[in-house]
């Protein structure tokens, strides 16, 4: 059974058509499929994002009409893939381990149909069933992971639990569904995680590219060399954005708010380069806390932020058709 808004009046993802889970008829021929994700159980600091998914889905000014066509890449993502919205995932709070389960066998089922899972947080526990569910199509350790935040999301437990939004990395390795060489982390800063977190890590093989790295050598040369580690010997990416990666100044609105992260439009180029030149398996984007947002700028961003990868994704498909592409690099085609 489909269910809307769990948090809110019943919206789609910029107006694009409903679907029922349940009914594989109005969704399996997609290109991707939208999911909300309204769970906030597992955080540490302030909670607020299980009303993410809501705000995601209806920031824009423009009409909510199902249709975006790109500036920067010359398609329009959500005509172009088909894309539909599936509503919330059922996911009672208090109920950690039933929310997760959901929200996996949604994702698998998705997954499983050949359509690009788009799930939208909540907060950022929910990497471990999304990728969970991506592996269970893509194969056991056959999808690698770009993660974009400003946190490891490493720990051992969280407050004594195995679940929160600390943990879903360590908990993805330690189930085999992805390789620990091949978990990109973008964006790490900050003071945390201690020692012991940060051997367990190295002994796993991640990667993980912090600030100053990025600063130093520039965020164009660590993609490069991130998105080659992820695509070898793998068969699918997985991308997941928290949106604490950017500097709080420009996205407020998120839980555990971490001085010193990329801008609005690093992000925004990067998640687009990502779709652009990998095999995306499914895209999260997470830890958008609309109570701590100012005049929407982090719903929007998030937004945004989905609204590049769908974007890439459909640039990607019509090049491997063999249809003309424009270039971001181009100049835009004017009228004389």
């Amino acid at each position: 059974m489909r269910i809307g808004n769990l948090y809110g009046h019943e919206a789609t993802f910029l107006g694009v058509p409903a679907a029922d889970p349940d009914r594989a008829s109005d969704w399996s021929s997609a290109g991707a499929a939208i999911i909300g994700a309204p769970f906030d159980g597992g955080t540490s600091h302030r909670s607020g994002c299980r009303f993410g998914p809501q705000a995601i889905r209806t920031s824009d000014y423009l009409p909510h009409d199902g249709m975006r066509p790109s500036l920067a890449l010359g398609v329009d993502p959500l005509v172009d893939l088909g894309v539909v919205d599936l509503g919330d995932v059922e996911m009672p709070s208090g109920e950690t381990e039933k929310s997760l389960n959901r929200l996996e066998e949604r994702v698998t089922l998705v997954a499983a149909a050949g359509v690009v899972p788009i799930i939208l947080g909540g907060d950022h526990t929910i990497a471990l069933p999304d990728v969970t569910g991506v592996a269970h199509h893509v194969g056991w350790g056959r999808v690698s992971v770009i993660h974009f935040d400003a946190h490891a999301d490493t720990g051992n437990t969280q407050m004594g639990s195995l679940y929160g939004h600390g943990t879903p990395m360590r908990r993805l390795i330690e189930s085999g569904a992805c390789r620990g060489d091949r978990f990109l982390q973008i964006g790490l800063r900050g003071y945390w995680p201690e020692p012991e977190t940060l051997a367990w890590m190295a002994e796993q093989g991640m990667r993980s590219y912090e600030m100053g790295e990025i600063v130093a050598r520039g965020l164009d040369d660590v993609l490069t060399e991130a998105i080659a580690i992820s695509m070898t010997d793998c068969d699918a990416v997985f991308l997941s954005v928290d949106v604490d990666v950017v500097d709080p100044g420009s996205a407020p609105g998120t839980g555990t708010p971490e001085p010193g992260g990329l801008s609005s439009r690093q992000l925004l180029d990067a998640v687009r380069r990502i779709a652009m030149e990998v095999t995306l398996g499914g895209v999260d984007v997470v830890e958008v806390s609309p109570p701590y947002d100012h005049a929407e700028i982090t719903a929007y961003l998030g937004n945004r932020i989905v609204l590049e990868a769908l974007g890439g994704v459909a640039w990607r498909r019509k090049r491997l058709r063999g249809d003309s592409v424009r270039s971001p690099s181009d100049p835009l085609l004017r009228d004389r």
